[in-house]
């Protein structure tokens, strides 16, 4: 090695080292603190239709340090981060992250193809098209999400449950059954279903209406993707696994909720929608067909269209399915239970994890199936699950004595018995080893879950949502909720 090469060597690991130790002293606190205050602000300008100033401080964001490194720091902690784009970068030290921070500029931005891949679609033999931006993109995209996500919860449907922050799916069900459950609710229900939302959207709509540097959207709507080797273009649509993706499909989806209420005053008629799944209850079977019309019309202008297969309108004593959740009224009484789609899935999750487990541990098994069942639970706890949990609980004991038989087949019950099921307390049979234990479907109690206020905004009433998740936080502490301001998406468990 000759003396500028090893003086260069050097200069070069100094450098990450001074990086890493930058990225590793930020305060976050302060940066989120900082950060919350503009998305405050902006929020307040949009409640005052003050649109110039909306756009100015969208500039301060997106052009502020604090928020360049919580972007960088939102991509490097979601699920996704150590899957790459077409490039195959990924930002995996210290280092890495505190350089990504300063390569975040609006300056000769272009972003990069998406690689696309294709995912199993849950409940059916097909499969859905993902998209994967790189992780420059990544960041670009969550930075301008800081910047557009108080515009859209201000402007957003007060019915819309999914992709927000701070609200679920659960506040969607609690909403469904408090429109349905009297005995002089509506009665017919459009079960609403848009064909590949996110494929769809037009792209001229989007730069029309959307409150967005219209340069750097165009950058992320116009990207194009790489399938087996070959480039596509992006003529419509904001790609699913893109960051702004939700907020992008969101926004496009608000006012539907306004113009049914405009139209229909009076008539029972109420919206609610989950991301792009959505019910409409009414009064009379005309008035639900009549409703598919406006809808379809206001569709159409945002490039989008029903799906005739899952579009569909039902009476309530024949129940529906919506969010993994069974609705019916038995004798004029509305009962919400675990679909059965959402059973079967669940007991086929569970199947698959212990094919998967034929050479595992004891204690391997119970980790993967307890963040499973526990899951699951959560989600289905505020309904009427109680005995689905405990039909559940004796498939699972099933599957697993089957499990044991497989892996010891010279062995007689007894041994088998032994070896894995032990005395817990006052209950036996416990599926256990040393101090962990399987968790049972019924240890989690059922719950109501409380409403949560329509017309609350994250970013203007915030001390109502800090005090609801840290009240939830107590009551399910298993349950991993965020507390974050960007934190935001589908949950999967219970679906």
């Amino acid at each position: 090695m000759n003396v500028l090469h090893s003086i260069t060597f050097h200069y070069e690991k100094h450098t990450d080292k001074d990086l890493a130790t930058q990225w590793n002293s930020i305060h976050w606190k302060d940066v989120r603190a900082h950060v919350n205050r503009l998305q405050t602000r902006i929020a307040k300008a949009v409640m005052e239709r003050k649109w110039h100033l909306v756009k100015r401080l969208q500039y301060l964001l997106t052009h502020s340090h604090n928020a360049k490194q919580l972007a960088v720091r939102v991509v490097t902690q979601k699920r996704g981060k150590r899957t790459p784009g077409v490039d195959g970068e990924l930002w995996i030290t210290a280092s890495d992250k505190m350089q990504a921070v300063s390569r975040l500029t609006d300056k000769q931005y272009s972003a990069h193809p998406l690689k696309r891949i294709f995912i199993p679609k849950s409940g059916t033999d097909t499969k859905r098209p993902l998209s994967i931006p790189t992780m420059i993109d990544r960041a670009m995209q969550a930075l301008y999400a800081l910047a557009l996500q108080p515009i859209a919860e201000t402007l957003a449907d007060k019915r819309s449950f999914g992709f927000r922050l701070f609200r679920s799916a659960q506040d969607a069900s609690v909403y469904a059954f408090t429109c349905l459950a009297q005995k002089n609710s509506a009665e017919w229900i459009l079960e609403g279903d848009i064909r590949g939302c996110f494929d769809n959207i037009s792209h001229e709509w989007l730069k029309n209406n959307v409150l967005i540097d219209r340069t750097i959207l165009t950058q992320f709507l116009k990207a194009g993707f790489v399938y087996d080797k070959k480039l596509y273009p992006t003529d419509l649509g904001t790609p699913q696994g893109g960051v702004i993706s939700p907020l992008l499909a969101n926004l496009t989806l608000d006012g539907l909720e306004s113009l049914l209420a405009q139209r229909y005053p009076k008539k029972k008629v109420y919206f609610i929608r989950y991301a792009d799944d959505f019910l409409v209850t009414a009064p009379t079977k005309e008035m639900a067909e009549e409703i598919r019309e406006v809808i379809r019309e206001f569709l159409t202008v945002r490039g989008l269209e029903l799906s005739e297969q899952k579009t569909v309108i039902t009476h309530i004593t024949d129940g529906f399915d919506f969010l993994g959740w069974n609705f019916r009224k038995y004798r004029g009484i509305l009962l919400i239970k675990p679909s059965r789609k959402s059973i079967g899935r669940i007991i086929e999750k569970i199947r698959d994890i212990l094919h998967r487990a034929a050479a595992w541990t004891q204690d391997e098994l119970i980790a993967a199936l307890n963040t499973v069942v526990v899951g699951w639970a959560n989600y289905h706890r505020h309904i009427v699950a109680a005995d689905t949990f405990r039909r559940l609980d004796s498939i699972v004991w099933n599957m697993l004595w089957k499990w044991a038989k497989r892996r010891h087949p010279e062995k007689g019950h007894r041994w088998i018995a032994k070896r894995y099921w032990h005395t817990d307390g006052t209950r036996n049979w416990v599926f256990k080893t040393g101090t962990i234990r399987l968790k049972q479907f019924s240890d989690t109690k059922i719950r109501r879950h409380s409403q949560v206020r329509l017309d609350a905004n994250p970013f203007l009433d915030r001390d109502y949502f800090l005090g609801r998740m840290n009240a939830s936080r107590v009551l399910t502490p298993e349950s991993q909720i965020k507390l974050s301001f960007f934190s935001y998406g589908r949950p999967v468990t219970g679906l």
